[in-house]
């Protein structure tokens, strides 16, 4: 074998593997030294970025975002011969529709979850009494803007270049299996991370990418993911990920009673049974639907082509 192999495919084009890498380097090390770069500039103007607020998510997703945007653009052109509408994160046909649906697929999924605790008495909801209608308010636009960019930076980075690359290489089910547990272990730092938040985590991104793999597009899994966040944080009061502080007044209050193998515990519904049991069903209802599929477009974008 010529080393010559290792890196190029008989086009003479580098292999899935390298772009993957090389893709995941660039946005990593932007981002770094982004991070580095604007954090004097906003304690110059006086603005406190303290750790787990939404200003600091804020602040961190839309530099995360952009890096996975523009890398996965730059390394498509450069080594695919793409153009930036190959990644599914632009205003293609049946965005919107896309859009929507993923948004209808993540509220419904979230509450199944939410309901199956409930129902075994592990998890009861009452209105938010205590705070003020200004702050729920606040509450509800503010993580809104926080959940968009984190939903955006999740799935450019994760279902963006990285897996979409090795799609076109022959190598769906590799991608979706590799990128799940990139996925599920960059949140194992959370608080109350445990195997059973891992392994939900992991089933997540698979239910992401399975997502992408029906249309080909960025926006269904991107509205189950921004959809599923919002209403677990902002609208039920559960914590989303361990994450206790992201929405400091939702519009409801969870509490909960059961075993926290059901319900989570305080990481949240995400480390609960309840939520396997949701997910498993909610992929398995996006894989055989029949209205899901990618257009003519897209379809041509990530058809198959050499590693």
């Amino acid at each position: 074998m010529k080393l010559s192999s290792i890196v190029f495919n008989d086009s003479n084009r580098v292999r899935s593997g390298w772009r993957a890498t090389i893709f995941v380097i660039s946005c990593f090390s932007f981002i770094f030294a982004a991070i580095i770069a604007v954090l004097p500039i906003f304690s110059a103007l006086g603005v406190q970025l303290d750790e787990g607020t939404t200003a600091v998510y804020a602040v961190q997703f839309s530099i995360t975002t952009a890096a996975a945007l523009f890398f996965g653009w730059l390394w498509g052109k450069w080594f695919e011969d793409l153009p930036f509408r190959a990644l599914g994160a632009w205003f293609t046909g049946g965005w919107f529709r896309d859009l929507v649906i993923g948004l209808g697929f993540g509220a419904v999924s979230l509450c199944l979850a939410a309901a199956i605790v409930a129902v075994s008495g592990g998890l009861t909801f009452e209105f938010n009494r205590v705070s003020a209608g200004s702050a729920i308010g606040a509450t509800l636009l503010n993580t809104l803007l926080v959940f968009i960019l984190g939903a955006a930076f999740e799935e450019s980075f994760f279902r963006g270049y990285m897996m979409q690359t090795f799609f076109r290489a022959r190598y769906a089910v590799f991608a979706i299996i590799f990128t799940s547990v990139f996925f599920a272990t960059t949140h194992n730092a959370n608080p109350g991370a445990n195997p059973l938040s891992w392994f939900n985590t992991f089933l997540a991104g698979v239910w992401l990418a399975v997502a992408y793999a029906k249309t080909r597009n960025l926006w269904f899994p991107f509205g189950i993911h921004l959809a599923w966040n919002w209403i677990q944080g902002s609208v039920l009061g559960i914590t989303v990920s361990g994450l206790e502080k992201l929405a400091p007044d939702p519009l409801m209050r969870a509490a909960v009673s059961g075993p926290e193998w059901l319900s989570g515990g305080s990481y949240g519904i995400e480390g609960g049974v309840a939520c396997t049991v949701a997910l498993l069903i909610s992929t398995l209802a996006i894989a055989f639907a029949p209205f899901l599929k990618p257009t003519e477009e897209m379809a041509a974008f990530t058809a198959p082509s050499a590693d």
